[in-house]
């Protein structure tokens, strides 16, 4: 199996290749692109030849540093603005570009949390929020398609979400029943949700189940913490991907503090290589 990250734990704008170096040198084989969530940064106003441009000649750097973008994360903001067309529609619009980026770089999965027209509770029509979600995804999932991208739905860290625990995730991939629609199993928002993640991924398989965002808690705040911190049985976890066959790579969504000295940083960056290293046996 592989080990990835965020690329926030490490892009440093200023020098790209040595950033990306140091990743490699700390043991990752891919790259977890975050470049999409925040969509109001020079990236998105740039035209769509240079907006592409931009993309492949750093997909360029980071292969050249010996690492592959095995996964990006399209449009989030918070709290979510979703609650009228006008805003989905502008949501619709950056996740396609998203998606179009993400096929620039050469990397086959785009990770994307359900749209929350309702907030982040369970307030609401749950019908009204699954038709929603359900024309959305239906409709990004054929943009996908024609891209060669599979999006991968995340589960949510809020109880009440109606599309929070893997298995709810599940079941709405399987009604819409497109290829380019997949699973991305949140380690530590399955926790919140008082889901225990060897069991998601059991429950998910290898059939649904493609990309990972690993992380720790205390089992009721969002903290991403680095893994054996928190609460998460992480020999469990190993073993039900193991279990599964799961293939992708196993991505780090937590990183070192940036504000620390270079040097303490880096020892810091070492040791969370090798805890990914480890889940990954």
């Amino acid at each position: 199996m592989k080990t990835g990250i965020e690329s926030s734990a490490y892009r440093d704008e200023a020098d790209l290749a040595g950033s990306y170096r140091r990743m490699r040198r700390h043991g990752y084989d891919c790259v977890d692109y975050q470049l999409f969530v925040n969509t109001e940064t020079p990236l998105f106003r740039l035209d769509d030849a240079l907006f592409t441009r931009k993309l492949r000649e750093e997909a360029a750097i980071i292969r050249d540093a010996g690492l592959e973008i095995s996964q990006t994360h399209g449009p989030w903001r918070y709290p979510p603005h979703d609650g009228t067309e006008e805003e989905r529609a502008e949501r619709f619009e950056k996740m396609v570009r998203s998606l179009r980026g993400t096929r620039a770089l050469g990397c086959p999965y785009m990770v994307i949390h359900p749209i929350m027209p309702f907030g982040t509770g369970g307030e609401g029509s749950r019908e009204r929020f699954f038709d929603i979600n359900f024309d959305f995804y239906r409709r990004l999932a054929r943009v996908a398609g024609d891209e060669g991208v599979v999006i991968c739905l995340e589960n949510m860290p809020m109880p009440d979400l109606p599309l929070a625990r893997p298995a709810e995730i599940l079941a709405f991939v399987k009604a819409i029943d497109s290829p380019a629609l997949r699973v991305c199993l949140d380690t530590g928002h399955c926790t919140m949700c008082g889901v225990e993640p060897a069991q998601a991924v059991r429950e998910l398989e290898r059939e649904y189940l493609r990309t990972l965002h690993v992380h720790d808690n205390d089992g009721r705040r969002d903290l991403h913490w680095t893994p054996y911190r928190g609460v998460i049985d992480w020999a469990a976890f190993s073993q039900a991907l193991r279990d599964i066959g799961f293939d992708g790579a196993l991505s780090l969504e937590t990183h070192v503090e940036s504000a620390l000295p270079l040097d303490i940083r880096e020892h810091y960056e070492i040791g969370l290589g090798l805890i990914a290293r480890k889940l990954a046996e």
